[in-house]
């Protein structure tokens, strides 16, 4: 029988109960991806990390939300970094080898985890095809712009539209990405989002840390300026500072621990 650490993080929150809640399992070895598939969907949670620990100090992060493995996702990261953080007072930074590259995480000068992440900047759609079918499925007759990187991003008027939505999710299924942001400027920050990736077993992301690779060049690119201040308005909802450094965003936010145990398999 083999007994794995585990915990439960709410990330990008200062609170619990806040946030989005990732599993962190850190493992000795690799396990068969069937087994780490089983435990993310025994989780129930948006995604599960799971990282070993490399000959060179780095580690090897997989994430697995409950229906698959993913390439890129921000708040299980940051949940991973904070339990390592937590174990060595003394890190300064750690690394990541992910299948999007390395990954490092900071802390920086006020005390938050600080993801070093690739840019993914939004090209505009031209077919009206998969905007109108877009725009039906999250139940608006129309937005400001509509663009795709590794998802789709739709830009509404004010945060008030993008608060009310109540997307069709059965419609959402058929999108041939893993999810659609829709987005648009804050009352109180510079932007707020949504985020929906329900063929990825996830109606709605409570704080999507990646999709920010998308948002944060839109944004900066719209307003003129590196640095901006987000919030992903969800239930549960969360705070994101980002900073667009050419070819990379650093998407920095807190985290807290919920819940320590053990997996047994």
């Amino acid at each position: 029988m083999a007994i794995i650490p585990f915990y439960w993080i709410d990330a990008f929150t200062t609170k619990p109960f806040a946030g989005n809640p990732a599993a962190v399992c850190p493992l000795e070895a690799w396990l068969p991806d069937e087994t780490l598939q089983q435990m993310a969907l025994q989780h129930g949670l948006a995604e599960t990390a799971f990282f070993v620990p490399q000959a060179d100090g780095s580690f090897h992060l997989r994430w697995f939300t409950p229906a698959r493995k993913v390439d890129l996702c921000g708040h299980a990261t940051l949940a991973s970094a904070a339990v390592l953080f937590g174990q060595n007072d003394d890190l300064g930074e750690i690394t990541f080898s992910s299948q999007s590259g390395a990954l490092r995480v900071r802390r920086n000068s006020n005390g938050r985890f600080e993801l070093d992440f690739p840019s993914r900047p939004p090209v505009e759609i031209q077919n009206e095809n998969p905007v109108s079918e877009l725009l039906a499925a999250l139940g608006v007759d129309q937005a400001v712009w509509v663009g795709k990187s590794r998802d789709y991003l739709v830009v509404l008027s004010d945060q008030d539209a993008v608060a009310q939505l109540s997307p069709d999710f059965e419609r959402m299924v058929k999108f041939d990405t893993s999810s659609i942001i829709v987005t648009a400027p804050g009352n109180d920050r510079d932007f707020v989002s949504r985020n929906f990736a329900p063929g990825y077993g996830i109606d709605e992301d409570p704080v999507t840390g990646s999709a920010h690779c998308t948002l944060a060049p839109y944004w900066a690119n719209r307003f003129g300026k590196s640095a901006l201040t987000a919030r992903q308005i969800s239930t549960r909802g969360g705070e994101l500072w980002c900073t667009v450094d050419g070819d990379r965003v650093r998407i920095a936010g807190n985290a807290v621990t919920y819940l320590k145990g053990q997996v047994f398999i």
